[in-house]
């Protein structure tokens, strides 16, 4: 009976391994202003202030006290309930009828309640390279990527 518990107990292990880029595994809680780089493979809620670069394979959740500037915004899904002023590079992007963008977007999907605010481009492609490398390599820091993307073209 043990053997089978810990045989059946390795395979959800596997498959848990895959799961932080699809949750919440960190948090910068209101109060707190970082300034720096944010990168790396999983999810980040921000509800304080950060101000660099973010390139992130994961779900970035912007808090409803959040505030976050930089340049351009790189992540898998984005969820805006609180204020980003920066380009938005993503395969999804959600502004909730809290949250406020100030740039321009490029996503496979875009959705928003009543209430958002968004003043910028929205560009939707069928598939969208958020230029951030495989999860192995997310978690190498580089500063790659700086000039790329169609955002930075005018």
């Amino acid at each position: 009976m043990f053997r089978k518990r810990s045989d059946s107990s390795s395979t959800p292990d596997t498959t848990s391994a895959a799961a932080p880029a699809d949750r919440i595994t960190s948090v910068l809680s209101s109060g707190i202003s970082w300034k720096g780089q944010l990168g790396g493979s999983g999810g980040v809620r921000i509800e304080g202030t950060f101000e660099g670069e973010i390139a992130l394979r994961g779900i970035l959740v912007v808090g409803e006290t959040g505030r976050v500037t930089c340049q351009v915004l790189r992540a898998n899904t984005v969820i805006v309930a609180g204020v980003v002023k920066a380009d938005i590079v993503s395969e999804r992007l959600d502004i909730r009828s809290t949250g406020r963008v100030w740039g321009s977007v490029v996503t496979a999907a875009f959705s928003t309640e009543e209430g958002a605010f968004l003043r910028g481009q929205v560009t939707m492609e069928e598939k969208v390279d958020i230029g951030v490398g495989p999860a192995d390599a997310a978690s190498e820091p580089t500063s790659e990527g700086d000039g790329e993307g169609p955002l930075l073209a005018e």
